[in-house]
């Protein structure tokens, strides 16, 4: 009661004054000073308010739809309906979902026909096929539902450990991808190549979303995110190797991989050697160490379409400090970013800086054997960086803070054997530990093996790209002449593919895709050695 008898006066206070301002004209009434009021209210069950309700979102999402999309969608918290595609009707939208068919680095087949990966899904090939629910879903609902016995759900976080533990196949979302991962390719089509045809391309689903969103993604792959970077061993236009461009052409060296080359984003070369105007001609039987390369022969490296040079190697400084400011010269008017040496000391510091399809790349490195010596660069003269690991550990850590994804690259003792030695593991590791994505070994002369190294890619030597060692003397071990091209992929900032162009010097000077043969025996080689079972099966149609 008394609740009510406080109500009631409450309103006659608040309808009042609104009585008397109704009446009367603003000038004929004294301005009213209001008051508070105060209601003391203790709440009871019988007067609470509900609390609303909220009626969840009808969401159908087929048990098809990957993960990452579903997650998507399902925190959007409308109705909607999402499955494989039946065709579009007005106020829907088409999800285009790309997949891999992928298998463990350490595989030595390149890739597959669509007849052989259907024939291993109808159970025409035995060999072992995983995938995720979600993507078996999928294929059975655009393939039919397997026939073999060995296709079959693996949760994905344990789908990589599987297929290396069973040397299998894959079929994984493009998302998915990580350098342990060896994408295989269809018909010659793959997603990680500059040369896709999506329309040429099997492993591909589309998804219908109803209604139409402009929040979830049209597709999980948008080659404009997609960059590449080739890296290469020592590169040295003298002796035999510059004698035969004297013969044969500038560009004659580099015609069976200038398509490889010119096709990366980045194209790198570990060039050891100063460009000289007074040269000496070339000897193709000079027993000396003293090196120069004429600067015509700068003409191979434009031809191949070299994007940035490395200066770490040892013999940048042979013909002394014309002769390097020459070459830097050279490479400024053609457009050439250069790292691990430079016009001096801070210059020979500062990494080469890259930004490709929104991808953020550095590249620096350093010359380890010259340290304190005359091929080192100073504060007022030319030379190779010195490895200062205090000084690049940090410098990795900073730009790897910056969004960079860092290429660290180092001139190490020279050696000619496959393994590198405990030294070399530990200071490449070092730059891992620093933040480095890729580390790479550019003095070898001899390809080195190569390893994962949480989550980063080390190869600790590539071998010779354009050089004159053909095993033409008695130390030089068996195998010299084979060499690797590095090719790196990275997505939206991402690391997510190693490709491992293999190539077999000739001419002295003209390094030329190994044939399947060679290339097989070379990577069975180097997996093995790399503490890696290689994987060797290769199922085909009977």
């Amino acid at each position: 009661m008394r609740l009510k008898r406080l109500a009631r006066r409450l309103i006659f206070f608040l309808i009042i004054p609104a009585l008397f301002s109704a009446c009367a004209g603003e000038d004929q009434l004294p301005a009213i000073t209001p008051f508070p009021v105060f209601i003391l209210f203790t709440p009871t069950a019988s007067s609470s308010l509900p609390a609303p309700t909220v009626t969840p979102a009808k969401q159908q999402i087929g048990n098809s739809v990957p993960q990452i999309l579903r997650d998507q969608a399902e925190a959007l918290n409308v109705d909607l309906s999402l499955d494989i595609s039946t065709g579009t009707t007005p106020n829907e939208a088409q999800i285009q979902w790309v997949y891999v068919l992928a298998a463990r680095f350490a595989t030595v087949r390149d890739g597959v026909t669509s007849d052989e990966l259907r024939a291993v899904w109808n159970g025409g090939v035995s060999h072992t096929l995983l995938m995720e629910d979600s993507t078996l879903a999928a294929f059975t609902a655009l393939w039919g539902g397997p026939v073999s016995g060995s296709v079959r759900s693996v949760p994905a976080e344990q789908l990589l450990d599987t297929a290396w533990a069973e040397s299998a196949w894959a079929i994984i979302p493009f998302e998915s991808l990580s350098p342990r991962w060896k994408v295989l390719t269809i018909d010659g089509q793959s997603p990680i190549r500059k040369s896709f045809d999506l329309s040429k391309y099997p492993l591909s689903v589309t998804f219908t979303l109803h209604p139409s969103s402009p929040i979830l993604p049209t597709s999980n792959y948008d080659s404009s995110k997609l960059a590449t970077v080739i890296l290469t061993g020592t590169t040295a236009l003298t002796r035999a190797t510059a004698y035969k461009m004297e013969q044969k052409g500038i560009t004659y060296p580099g015609e069976e991989i200038r398509d490889l080359m010119r096709e990366a984003d980045i194209a790198h070369v570990s060039n050891e050697v100063s460009f000289f105007a007074d040269c000496p001609p070339p000897d193709p039987n000079s027993s000396r160490l003293v090196f120069c390369s004429d600067p015509k022969n700068m003409g191979l490296l434009t031809d191949i379409g070299v994007d940035v040079v490395e200066l770490t190697g040892n013999h940048f400084a042979d013909y002394g400090r014309d002769a390097m400011e020459q070459t830097l010269s050279i490479y400024q008017s053609n457009g050439l970013l250069h790292f691990g040496g430079g016009t001096n000391f801070q210059d020979a510091l500062t990494p080469a800086l890259f930004e490709v399809n929104g991808n953020k790349i550095a590249l620096l490195g350093c010359n380890l054997p010259d340290v304190g010596g005359p091929d080192i660069a100073t504060e007022d003269h030319p030379g190779s960086a010195p490895c200062n690991f205090d000084y690049f550990t940090s410098k990795v850590a900073e730009l790897k803070s910056q969004g960079y994804l860092v290429i660290f690259t180092f001139q190490w003792s020279e050696d000619y054997v496959t393994q590198p030695d405990l030294g070399q593991m530990e200071g490449f590791r070092r730059m891992v530990d620093a933040g480095a994505t890729i580390v790479s070994g550019s003095q070898a002369h001899f390809p080195k093996t190569m390893e994962f190294y949480n989550d980063a890619f080390i190869h600790y030597g590539l071998g010779n790209l354009f050089f004159d060692q053909m095993g033409n003397f008695d130390w030089m071990p068996a195998g010299i002449r084979r060499e690797f091209l590095d090719r790196y992929v990275i997505y939206d900032g991402r690391l997510i593919s190693v490709e491992l162009i293999t190539t077999l010097l000739e001419d002295f000077s003209r390094p030329r895709i190994m044939t399947a043969e060679e290339r097989s025996a070379f990577l069975q080689e180097y997996f093995s050695d790399s503490g890696w079972q290689p994987v060797l099966d290769e199922p085909s149609i009977p």
